[in-house]
């Protein structure tokens, strides 16, 4: 996903967005667990993309106590 598109999201969307990260990665540990390995490349990106995603909202919650 692209970092422009991420940082546009506000704070609730990324949470929904966290918590369909975790089950989408459930799922694909499962898969390579089986066997089927075509799964890591797409770990690998999920993984990047929530740390993004933590990443901001962290931006955000130490912007809002700034002010």
């Amino acid at each position: 996903m692209k970092k422009d598109k991420l940082k546009g999201l506000d704070v609730a969307e990324m949470q929904t967005r966290l918590r369909e990260m975790d089950e989408q990665a459930f799922r694909l540990r499962f898969q390579m667990s089986m066997g089927q390995t075509d799964g890591l490349r797409k770990m690998r990106e999920m993984r990047r993309d929530r740390a993004r995603l933590l990443t901001y909202l962290r931006e955000r919650e130490l912007a809002g106590a700034k002010k």
